[in-house]
């Protein structure tokens, strides 16, 4: 059994998550015409449901559940972009973020956002099977079931949100088991009711998503098929687990039910699908990417070959089947999911060990030994391992990343700084890269050091400016640097995204009081103060507040 040091804030942590997300499960009304006069869409606006969505994602940041990890949030990033762009609606932005818990499960919640727990990547054999679960979820927020739910919630789930407003009363004004108690039963009353009201939203909305999710998996050029093995997957463990210690059913497969027929009907319109379909392989000299091409009317023979076509280059391959070879990214983010999402370092090298001893590690899972050597503070194991994988895979990120971070734990920071510039010089605004250099620059707490972070990681402030792990990085590095002022922004952005707007706010507005700001940095201080404000505001309004400044 897996410990849960923080008691108290996962009960918070559910309170919230109810709160802003239980009218997701609220079930719509099925409807085969037209939608002409739902008013799903006006009853909250883009923006406004884009703000929602990000207030989630900062309390989950808040209460330790968000798994934060350039190289796993890049992985996870692009899968979902891939499948976002073939969607049945392109112009929607996603945000998708991976949750530390070893549990199976997944959700969508207003504007984009779709979160992934850990475990889901761990029971998944594929990344096809992975992209089956975020083509599901991305089919709710396309489809409108969010939206819908939300104004279903309006009308009728009054007694839901005094649940929720009782649970969190109890858990923000008091201590103890007797509060802990009560939260949680005013929590599975609230829950009890939500899941009477489920049945017709696992009946429609849940065929629905099925049926555009697996058209979507096809359009992004994964297999179909994954849909239902996902599905197989998930009831395997659901009847593994049944009678032990861990929950019957995986979390998931209790808000999306999972029957024979579901399995049969995601079975029969991949098999439809993949009559249309061929794959794709493409080949570079540092890479291979496969994917799969429709043929709409066109029948492409067994066993076909490029000399056949001279027009064709040497580099591209058809097959009239499906059999691409595995993601060699996934198998890296999998295994390097298993380290982050254990309770310690050892604790994964000692799982690893209980692998090894069931046969021979493979390469990811050698991958992941290596990472969990590296977080655990044996740099030299970790560097011996990177680099055997490097004989193997040649100029990867993941083992070249890895060795500059084992080399600089090491202690041999030439060669960590070597590899760290190279990478840099390849790939100048990758986020990884950017980060793990300015990790190892700041451990070294001179102005040279901090300036050299600096410098790396502005060029991607833009782009990151949302990433409370990216601000952090930033706000030590000016710190070390001498600089301030861009500190004390970083660190008040970095409260702001991981939950803490009220602190964020206070932060600004103590900045704000200093001698040396020049016209710049006060507009740009002014400026945010303005932008956050409201935020703030608005979470007072449904009576959430940090409870460190309330203790002032």
């Amino acid at each position: 059994m897996r410990l849960r040091p923080f008691r108290h804030a996962s009960l918070l942590l559910t309170t919230l998550l109810v709160l802003l997300v239980a009218s997701v499960c609220a079930p719509a009304q099925e409807n085969r015409l037209p939608d002409i006069g739902s008013s799903a869409g006006t009853v909250l606006g883009p923006s406004q449901q884009a703000e929602y969505g990000r207030m989630l994602l900062a309390q989950l940041r808040h209460y330790g559940y968000v798994l934060e990890d350039p190289l796993v949030e890049s992985w996870l990033q692009a899968t979902g972009t891939r499948l976002a762009a073939v969607s049945d609606d392109p112009e929607q932005r996603f945000t998708f973020f991976m949750m530390k818990d070893r549990s199976i499960n997944a959700f969508a919640t207003l504007g984009g956002y779709i979160g992934m727990n850990a475990g889901l990547v761990l029971a998944a054999e594929t990344e096809d099977e992975v992209a089956a679960v975020l083509g599901h979820e991305i089919a709710h927020v396309t489809q409108a079931h969010v939206l819908r739910g939300v104004e279903r919630a309006q009308r009728d789930s009054i007694p839901i949100l005094l649940a929720m407003l009782g649970a969190i009363a109890i858990a923000q004004s008091a201590g103890g088991n007797s509060a802990d108690d009560a939260s949680m039963a005013a929590l599975a009353s609230a829950q009890g009711l939500m899941a009477q009201r489920q049945i017709n939203y696992t009946r429609s909305n849940e065929s629905e998503a099925d049926r555009i999710g697996i058209r979507t998996l096809s359009r992004g050029g994964y297999e179909p098929e994954a849909m239902a093995s996902m599905f197989e997957r998930m009831q395997s463990v659901s009847r593994t687990n049944q009678g032990g210690e861990r929950e019957r059913l995986p979390d998931y497969l209790k808000t999306h039910p999972v029957t024979t027929t579901r399995i049969s009907e995601a079975k029969d319109r991949a098999e439809r699908l993949s009559r249309d379909m061929v794959t794709t392989t493409t080949a570079t000299p540092d890479a291979v990417r496969v994917e799969r091409v429709r043929i709409d009317g066109v029948t492409v023979p067994e066993g076909l070959r490029v000399i056949d076509n001279p027009l064709l280059p040497s580099s591209l391959t058809l097959s009239g089947g499906l059999d691409a070879a595995p993601s060699r990214e996934f198998g890296w983010a999998r295994e390097r999911l298993r380290v982050l999402s254990a309770n310690t370092p050892d604790a994964a090298i000692r799982e690893y060990d209980r692998m090894a001893r069931a046969g021979a590690l493979d390469d990811a899972q050698r991958y992941g030994l290596a990472v969990a050597h590296l977080r655990s503070g044996r740099g030299a194991e970790a560097a011996t391992i990177f680099t055997g994988l490097l004989d193997r895979y040649p100029g990867d990120l993941w083992l070249d990343l890895g060795l500059a971070e084992a080399d600089a734990h090491a202690g041999r920071a030439a060669a960590a700084d070597r590899r760290f510039e190279a990478l840099l010089e390849r790939m100048p605004r990758n986020p990884a890269v950017a980060m793990g250099y300015a990790d190892v620059l700041v451990t070294r707490n001179t102005a040279e050091a901090g300036r050299r972070a600096q410098a790396v990681l502005r060029p991607l402030l833009g782009a990151n400016s949302g990433d409370p792990a990216f601000q952090r990085t930033f706000a030590r590095a000016s710190e070390i640097a001498g600089d301030p002022v861009r500190a004390g922004e970083a660190w008040a952005e970095a409260a702001f995204f991981g939950g803490r707007e009220e602190q964020a706010l206070v932060q600004l507005n103590t900045l704000k009081k200093r001698d040396d700001l020049d016209y710049y940095a006060r507009a740009r201080i002014d400026a945010r103060i303005a932008q956050i404000t409201p935020v703030v505001l608005e979470l007072r309004r449904q009576g959430v507040r940090d409870p460190d400044l309330r203790r002032r």
